[in-house]
């Protein structure tokens, strides 16, 4: 017999009664009935019913040990008693009776219980990842993660893509986040970079001849937090050249809607083909974001046209002075209260916008401050035109631009979550496409690049020579899945001249683009072929997958909120012998106070 088990936990069945069998896992859970013991034996696999009464020589020493001891059980397969069966586990219709136990690990009194889906502080939990890791919820979501893995791998070899690893050091680079820095002992005063994303490495690749790259990598970047954020994450990343846009999203879409449709458990899943492309212009004016959720039925419209001229002061002084007025409607809420309007208008308040302005219509009849300045005639004429009934509400987000287009983004997915219009049990992809090259930087008063720097401006040179460097689109394209960004991607832009360009325009020169960028550039001088790609993220993925809110649940060993890891307690202080081998010395942030008195002083000397 084997040392530790003949089966594991979830292995046993009816067709095993009358065996002797050896089991080894963890005391999940201990349940006393008088003289008979019960033992959940939990395993990577599933849980087995362990019983003891008071003929069983293990009985004694199962009562003395504590739920997370690891065990060793031999024991002969019954079938439950009638009544007693568990049809929600494999193993459910039979039960060991234990002849004997060893002990191979002794829990102590628990942080954290294991056994059953209660809510625990963040902090208890990743303070002690390893437990929270044996909760079926978040075992589950790992192995889902690492099933999702193997499928994208297996989906991307079978379309003739090559899996390649690129640099985990390399050159820090000028462009996009934070880079994460690692100092160098060999070269005093000079630092690696993690990657932020394989970007160089996988264009060089295409430079260098290989035709369909891709590989799953790990990425980092310094900056702020969120739900659906980490410091270190995965991407499928992919590279393909003598490609066009349409190229890519063929070989992508498969791929995505596959997986999607493998581990959806029965969800929807927007078929590959079929996935919308959504121009940027248009994904900003209808939905008030570049990550549409298209579950929303709620669709944006610009009514700024009907306040040039109105009773509504506020409204046509903003248009006046180039500001805009955007609408979200709100159906069937003619038996809503004012005081649902009342508080969308404090919601965003409370969000730091201005306000948010609403009509009221009950039975035809209009409501509201702002449908009874702007005439009733005027609204019936702005409603008939928005395709709105007579029992329907209207929020407005009015301002300048680009903040009437946040405001009513927001107020857009607000609107649907209240009213519950938001559609369940299904995953809806699209594309968005035609991203503007560049765009005006208000503080620093110069056009700059707005998305990806290396992407191939549409109509190439000249485009770049002959357009308002505003006006002119990029072959840049994102991939959203339920109002999650899942990627972005592009068609690089591979010729030097056209590069140099580009960043003329946003005010670089070309020795700029030498100093930064010169492995990039230096390789497109030898021949680069026209090639693209894109980078869907892991994590993203397996959270939608998984019906998870925070990324942080499907991340086998996260980081908390503040970027720490809680359980190894990184980051940590280095000993100054370390940092001496580096010929790094420590610089002490001023204290919050001896700040405060330095820009007094300061202050007094003007």
């Amino acid at each position: 017999m084997h040392a530790y088990r003949t089966h594991n936990c979830a292995a046993l069945s009816t067709e095993n009664v009358g065996e002797t069998v050896r089991l080894s896992g963890w005391i999940h859970r201990k349940r006393d009935h008088g003289g008979v013991l019960f033992v959940d034996l939990r395993d990577h696999h599933g849980l087995t019913q362990i019983v003891a009464d008071e003929d069983s020589p293990a009985l004694k020493l199962l009562d003395s040990l504590r739920v997370e001891s690891v065990i060793t059980i031999d024991g002969d397969v019954k079938a439950r008693a009638e009544g007693t069966v568990n049809p929600n586990l494999p193993t459910g219709s039979v039960e060991v009776y234990a002849r004997s136990v060893i002990v191979q690990s002794k829990a102590e009194e628990l942080p954290m219980p294991v056994a059953g889906e209660q809510e625990y502080p963040e902090e208890i939990r990743l303070k002690n990842r390893f437990l929270d890791l044996r909760r079926d919820k978040v075992h589950r979501n790992i192995m889902l993660r690492s099933n999702v893995i193997s499928s994208l791998r297996k989906r991307m070899v079978g379309q003739g893509f090559t899996e390649i690893q690129t640099p985990i050091l390399s050159a820090s680079s000028p462009e996009g986040a934070r880079d994460f820095l690692v100092p160098s002992r060999m070269h005093h005063g000079k630092f690696y970079a993690l990657p932020q994303a394989p970007q160089m490495f996988k264009q060089l690749l295409m430079v260098s001849g290989f035709d369909r790259y891709f590989q799953i990598a790990p990425c980092f970047r310094d900056e702020d937090l969120r739900a659906d954020r980490s410091l270190e994450f995965y991407q499928l990343d992919l590279e393909m050249s003598f490609v066009t846009q349409d190229d890519v999203f063929a070989a992508l879409e498969p791929v995505l809607a596959g997986v999607f449709e493998e581990f959806a458990d029965g969800k929807a899943v927007t078929p590959a083909g079929e996935f919308p492309r959504i121009p940027y212009a248009e994904t900003m004016l209808k939905y008030g974001s570049d990550k549409p959720d298209l579950r929303n039925p709620l669709i944006i419209s610009d009514v700024t046209s009907h306040f040039e001229k109105s009773g509504f002061g506020l409204f046509e002084k903003i248009v006046g002075s180039g500001g805009v007025v955007r609408v979200i409607p709100a159906p069937d809420t003619h038996e809503k209260s004012r005081k649902f309007f009342d508080d969308m208008n404090n919601w965003a308040r409370g969000e730091g916008f201005a306000g948010l302005g609403y009509v009221t219509r009950k039975g035809g009849e209009f409501g509201g401050p702002i449908a009874k300045n702007h005439g009733a005639d005027l609204m019936a004429k702005l409603y008939d035109e928005l395709g709105l009934g007579e029992n329907d509400g209207l929020f407005f987000a009015a301002g300048k631009q680009k903040e009437a287009v946040k405001l009513a983004g927001a107020a857009r997915t607000r609107v649907a979550e209240e009213l519950d219009l938001i559609e369940q049990g299904c995953f809806k992809f699209c594309w968005i496409v035609d991203f503007p090259m560049f765009e005006y930087d208000e503080e620093a008063r110069k056009v700059d690049f707005s998305h990806n720097p290396f992407s191939m401006p549409q109509g190439e040179m000249e485009a770049l020579e002959s357009k308002d460097p505003l006006d002119i689109l990029a072959w840049q394209y994102d991939i959203v899945c339920n109002g999650y960004e899942l990627s972005s991607g592009a068609i690089r832009n591979h010729r030097p001249d056209i590069m140099y360009k580009a960043f003329e325009i946003a005010g670089y020169s070309q020795a700029d683009v030498d100093a930064n960028f010169s492995g990039m550039i230096n390789a497109f001088k030898y021949g680069a072929p026209p090639h693209g790609g894109s980078a869907p993220g892991i994590d993203r993925i397996v959270m939608l997958l998984a019906d998870e809110p925070n990324i942080r649940e499907v991340i086998a060993f996260p980081l908390n909120q503040k970027g720490e890891d809680l359980m190894m307690g990184a980051p940590s202080v280095v000993s100054p012998a370390q940092l001496k081998e580096l010929a790094i010395r420590l610089v002490e942030k001023p204290k919050p106070a001896m700040a405060a008195e330095a820009t007094r002083t300061d202050n007094a000397g003007d």
